[in-house]
């Protein structure tokens, strides 16, 4: 039976505990090298999908109370287990929020880990805050370029493809599965996410079944544009129920931003260009996106230039178009990378002026001002010399690339960013441009 009291831990060993993570084993593989480096590690489990892949049924803190309950919970297990550090994946489901403002408050060390926001070959890990929350939200241009060790005349090309898709797509399922069929123990679970958990299970199953006709429409669709020989732009849509896009932005729905870059588009756009919205690679039709961009579309008068495309490759897309629209997607990187402009309508840690765009949106459609591509190689520099770990959640590849980096990064007491940047501001650290 797992422990849900916990016993106070009085030596200096760090002792991580670990919260929600990405599913699939990572945390479980994480907390295994902890342990070896000599740090104890405790997990929290808010259902059995949580306690599903965690191979210690004695550090294991099952939370079997309301969310009312929670935040004095979480108090108590941490003067229990004598916690130095906190894990755990995102910031803003409202228990892990409540946690890190007690973990704040109790002088713990917060480590925050999301997907890539270079992804996909890349993880995020930061301290304190991720997204709109993060510490890059307040760095400049300048400070990244005077922290810098060095940068190439180009940042690396970026992949083309989302990482680990199949793996993720089983993990969720399987994580799904636990929560539907398992979930007895844990009476008072509420999901943070706005679908039961049949509903999700269901999704999960359906997306895989479904896989290989997308696959096909999406070839078709993409090749339709590609050679159509239209100028077009593309719209890079997240999730309905991302964090990012829920917590970071002025939108309700997808349907409130579809409806918005369809109207500027029939405003602005040159009648010859094309409009293309291009899906999330784990839509699972819980919003009826393309029903919606195809009826807001006619009703504007444009239903014959504007295309929807399931998934895919993005690169196959972005290469050839003219700009790029997003709510705050991480996606929008593919688009900055490759020079294109860029006009984003959330929080997102690349909302930097020299970055994105802040013009009406009728008005960049019809002529959309580029990114500073020097400024982005430094951007995008310092995220892989900081925040950006090669690997990734989902395979036992990516797991173990990423594991090679994060336990040594953990372990130290510095800040990824702060441990780069000048606190004084001196220009004793120059940086070394590649032209």
């Amino acid at each position: 039976m797992a422990n849900t009291t916990g016993k106070p831990d009085t030596s200096p060993r760090r002792v991580f505990l670990f919260l929600q993570g990405p599913h699939g084993p990572f945390f479980a593989d994480l907390a295994a090298q902890l342990t070896e480096t000599g740090a104890a590690c405790w997990r929290v489990a808010f259902n059995a999908g949580d306690a599903s892949r965690w191979r210690d049924s004695k550090t294991l803190l099952r939370f079997l109370g309301t969310q009312d309950a929670w935040p004095a919970r979480f108090a108590q297990w941490v003067a229990e287990t004598g916690a130095s550090d906190l894990v755990l994946y995102g910031d803003t489901r409202r228990h892990h929020a409540e946690a890190i403002a007690a973990a704040r408050a109790l002088g713990l060390v917060i480590h925050i880990f999301e997907e890539g926001y270079l992804r996909p070959y890349w993880a995020t890990y930061e301290r304190n805050g991720s997204n709109g929350n993060s510490r890059l939200m307040s760095i400049t241009l300048d400070q990244m370029e005077r922290a810098l060790t060095q940068t190439a005349a180009l940042p690396a090309l970026p992949p083309d493809r989302w990482g680990d898709l199949r793996q993720h797509m089983l993990h969720g399922a399987l994580y799904h599965w636990h929560v539907l069929f398992r979930n007895q123990a844990y009476p008072h679970y509420a999901s943070h996410r706005d679908q039961s958990v049949g509903r999700e299970f269901r999704l999960h199953l359906l997306r895989l079944l479904r896989r290989p006709r997308h696959i096909v429409q999406r070839w078709l669709a993409t090749r339709h544009m590609r050679r159509g020989g239209w100028p077009y732009h593309v719209v890079l849509l997240q999730l309905e129920h991302d964090a990012s896009f829920r917590a970071f932005s002025q939108f309700r729905s997808q349907t409130e931003f579809v409806d918005m870059v369809i109207e500027a588009f029939a405003k602005g756009a040159p009648a010859h260009h094309r409009l293309v919205f291009k899906a999330h690679p784990l839509e699972d039709g819980r919003a009826p996106l393309e029903q919606t961009i195809r009826s807001k579309a006619a009703q504007t008068g444009i239903a014959d230039r504007v295309t929807f495309i399931r998934g895919g490759k993005l690169a196959h897309l972005v290469q050839a178009a003219r700009s790029a629209v997003t709510v705050n997607s991480t996606a929008a990187h593919q688009a900055l990378w490759r020079g294109l402009p860029v006009r984003s309508f959330g929080t997102s840690v690349y909302d930097k002026p020299a970055l994105v765009s802040h013009q009406a949106l009728p008005a960049f459609f019809a002529d959309p001002h580029p990114p500073d591509t020097k400024a982005y190689a430094i951007y995008r520099q310092f995220l892989l010399e900081t925040s950006q770990l090669p690997g990734g959640f989902y395979s036992a590849r990516g797991r173990a690339q990423l594991l090679r980096h994060v336990v040594d990064r953990m372990l130290s007491p510095d800040d990824p960013y702060e441990s780069r940047l000048d606190p004084h501001g001196s220009e004793t650290q120059q940086l070394r441009v590649v032209r």
